[in-house]
């Protein structure tokens, strides 16, 4: 049961590509199928998590793995809706800028303050559950007007980095423990 929580992490991975070529494919009129194939990234970054807390099946492998498998995603449905004309190119910037800082944090709390991985919030889980939600109906309806697409993805960003902003503050908490000797 241990290996479950690394495989899911890997098969999201693997999905990363898969992904991709099927949303740039001819094959289909609409983008039904790289929406199932995203949702079934996510569900797995759902079960990953869930098992791994539920039977003890964390691992070092995995505190990689898991987070690796979520940019990955989260950056190829970005760009691929970005190359697509849904968003305009600075969102793609501006979430992958907030994942890059969120990665160094995290590798700070976890080799500098030994502090483990922080356990994601409310806000956190909201906010990915949000960005999922705003990038599907993105693929799904595509004729959505571009101020009404930029809009939505504008929102969904915001909500990410205020995400982001509760994470530094639990960041900026364990540094000042560490430098008190705690």
């Amino acid at each position: 049961m241990k290996a479950v929580p690394n495989i899911l992490s890997i098969f999201r991975i693997c999905l990363v590509p898969i992904f991709i070529v099927l949303y740039f494919s001819d094959v289909q009129d609409t983008k039904l199928i790289p929406v199932i194939v995203y949702g079934i990234a996510s569900i797995s970054d759902f079960l990953d998590g869930f098992l791994a807390r539920r039977y003890g099946a964390s691992s070092k492998l995995g505190m990689f793995l898991d987070p690796l498998g979520d940019k990955l995603i989260t950056i190829a449905v970005m760009v691929c809706i970005t190359i697509d004309g849904i968003i305009p190119f600075w969102a793609v910037l501006v979430a992958g800028l907030k994942e890059i800082l969120m990665a160094i944090g995290g590798f700070i709390l976890l080799k500098v303050a030994r502090a483990g991985i922080q356990p994601s919030n409310m806000l956190g889980k909201t906010s990915t559950v949000v960005f999922f939600l705003v990038c599907v109906s993105l693929m799904l309806f595509r004729n959505i007007p571009r101020d009404a697409a930029t809009t939505l993805i504008s929102l969904a960003i915001a909500l990410t980095i205020f995400a982001f902003g509760s994470y530094l503050n639990t960041y900026i908490a364990v540094m000042r423990n560490r430098k008190r000797g705690r």
